[in-house]
């Protein structure tokens, strides 16, 4: 994240003092896309008290200022947050910034997909990770902050699965991803039910239609089934994996490559969001 010591002052005059430069950029009348000042809004209201470090991105008067647009910017805040799909010191505290964005309708459905589809991400690195590498160890490992980001992830997915019947299909498909990360004996046989009219209307062959059936057998926990799944999707689709690695880690790695599809065919559909 560059730090520039002059911001842009937009649409200001250039002898505008400081102290009106931090009102302006408090209020939102100048500095940063649209969508910055939305999840400004979102974080402010749902997260009280000292907010996660990323979240200076959104506050400070001199976190990349001369940002203009929304992609530059999602991908760096982001990308704060789980670190080139790597978990650091500082992850855990970020996913309260995802969650708070998930659950929020100001937020566009295309963002609220992308929050959730990054604490999948977040919560499934060692598992994604260990499969990707096997047998050697996955460069840049780190069990202590990968442990304590998954357990911030599982601490927010009920709340977020409590949304369901809210949510749009997209972001539907993120959620379910989410739920055969955390199963329980409750949530499993919803997902189930819920997933049936997306198997009707999405045959098999699409992005969609695999994804869900997939998803369908994770939620099954038998390994039994899932290895030939896995297998069988891999073959047609997707990068393999080695065979030795843990059943487990090679279905998240697999589901991971599938929700990302599933998510570049939604931003091919909804071009600018």
């Amino acid at each position: 994240m560059s730090m520039h010591t002059t911001p842009d002052r937009n649409d200001l005059p250039g002898d505008t003092p400081n102290a009106d430069l931090r009102e302006a950029w408090r209020t939102g009348r100048v500095f940063g896309p649209p969508i910055r000042r939305i999840f400004r809004d979102v974080i402010s209201d749902r997260l009280k008290g000292p907010h996660p470090p990323q979240a200076a991105m959104l506050f400070e008067l001199t976190a990349d200022p001369w940002w203009k647009d929304d992609k530059r910017f999602l991908g760096d805040f982001y990308n704060e947050i789980l670190h080139q799909d790597t978990c650091r010191q500082g992850t855990a505290d970020g996913v309260a910034l995802l969650a708070a964005l998930a659950v929020d309708d100001r937020v566009p459905a295309r963002q609220r997909f992308d929050a959730v589809g990054l604490l999948f991400s977040a919560a499934t690195v060692a598992d994604r990770k260990l499969a990707g590498c096997w047998p050697t160890t996955p460069p840049h490992a780190d069990p202590d902050n990968e442990n304590q980001a998954r357990k911030a992830v599982q601490s927010c997915t009920p709340d977020l699965l409590a949304r369901w019947s809210a949510e749009c299909q997209a972001v539907r498909l993120a959620l379910a991803g989410l739920t055969v990360v955390f199963p329980t004996a409750r949530t499993l046989p919803a997902l189930t039910s819920r997933l049936r009219n997306l198997i009707e209307e999405h045959p098999q062959g699409t992005d969609v239609g695999d994804y869900v059936r997939f998803v369908l057998v994770l939620a099954a926990q038998d390994d039994n089934k899932t290895l030939p799944a896995v297998e069988a999707f891999t073959d047609t689709h997707w990068k393999g994996t080695s065979r030795r690695a843990p059943t487990r880690a090679r279905a998240l790695h697999l589901l991971g490559q599938m929700l990302d599809k599933v998510g570049m065919n939604l931003a091919r559909a909804q071009p600018g969001q």
